[in-house]
């Protein structure tokens, strides 16, 4: 059973919700339905979820000051919003899904499905041997505090705003806030690569690359990164 968490300032929003996800009440529990952004911060971390519902317009902080204020977090996010502004922004952080208000009853089954194969794909990805080379360290400071993390773990790191998410292999996420150009100089060896504007690889967990005008990565964890014909050239040098 998938547990969920629901953040929106909204009360009415988010008890319509809850309501809407009744009819997925033998796949998903909603174990916590919170309102303050300020106080849901403390509250999360005491949370055990599998996918946090996220608006992201709040009073005080908005949902991605919320991730970020978090530090770390290895649940999935789905975004709830009357705004389709933030689409990009999204899909950096690795959402499931972004729903807009008020949400779609095909759209929220179509999201329920991602998040499931999503979870499973992390639990079978947990089982597998991840062999680890190197075990240089990297400091990220976080508001929470400041992790302490082997750059061998790092999956990827994308660009969102003015943050930077790293993702790890172990599927946990941390938002940073410096900007991906930073840590494009920090990561400067010969493992990573920064492959478009938005994100840098560990070349490490390159499994596959397809074919045209730039290319695309395909990732140990599934993820597909589109490759910016400009750095095709020097991508295939590292990785052939």
């Amino acid at each position: 059973m998938l547990k969920a968490a629901i953040l929106d300032d909204e009360i009415r929003g988010s008890k319509l919700l809850a309501h809407k996800l009744e009819v997925f009440e033998n796949e998903l529990e909603v174990v916590a339905v919170l309102n303050s952004s300020e106080k849901a911060v403390d509250l999360i971390g005491d949370l055990v979820i599998d996918v946090l519902f996220l608006d992201v317009e709040m009073p005080g902080l908005n949902g991605f000051q919320v991730l970020e204020r978090l530090g770390t977090f290895n649940f999935e996010v789905i975004f709830t919003t009357a705004y389709d502004s933030y689409t990009i922004e999204a899909l950096r952080i690795s959402a499931v899904d972004y729903l807009l208000k008020p949400v779609d009853e095909d759209d929220l089954k179509l999201a329920i499905a991602r998040l499931k194969k999503r979870v499973e794909e992390k639990s079978s990805y947990k089982e597998q041997k991840i062999v680890i080379k190197q075990n240089r360290k990297l400091a990220l400071p976080t508001a929470e505090g400041v992790y302490i993390i082997d750059k061998v773990a790092i999956l990827r790191v994308e660009a969102m705003s003015n943050y930077s998410v790293f993702i790890l292999v172990d599927h946990r996420k941390i938002v940073v806030s410096k900007t991906l150009k930073e840590y494009e100089t920090t990561l400067n060896d010969e493992h990573f690569m920064r492959v478009n504007r938005s994100v840098i690889v560990n070349l490490n967990y390159v499994v596959k690359y397809k074919k045209g005008d730039g290319g695309t990565l395909e990732l140990a964890d599934g993820t597909e990164i589109e490759v910016s014909p400009q750095r095709k050239e020097l991508l295939l040098q590292k990785i052939f």
